[in-house]
């Protein structure tokens, strides 16, 4: 058993998403394609200083999780976002997030 496994599925997923969303090149990638609504994959390299096969090791992170999705033109593919995907994660994230604000916490330990 691997140690992420004694953690709920939510926070496993939480966890995928944030590790994801965790390389600037990736955010920059979702905010093109956001931008341009779709494009094709040397489209995205050409907007980067990152080479193509880096952008692919990039798209293919993003593509993984569901963030985005490709078809196949030709010799092309033809990347989106998957807005059902991302929606599912940014209310996954928020619920997670509202939790902590909610907790009523006074860390102050100066004494006086």
């Amino acid at each position: 058993m691997k140690k992420t496994e004694i953690f709920s599925n939510d926070l496993q997923d939480i966890s995928n998403f944030a590790r994801v969303l965790s390389h600037p090149a990736r955010l920059s990638i979702l905010q093109y394609l956001a931008n341009c609504k779709s494009c094709i994959s040397g489209d995205i390299a050409d907007q980067l200083p990152l080479s193509r096969s880096t952008v692919s090791q990039h798209l293919a992170e993003l593509k993984t999780l569901g963030l985005i999705q490709g078809t196949i033109e030709g010799l092309n593919v033809n990347y989106c976002l998957n807005i059902q995907i991302i929606r599912k994660y940014a209310a996954m994230m928020e619920e997670f997030l509202s939790q902590l604000i909610q907790t009523d916490i006074n860390c102050n330990t100066q004494s006086q």
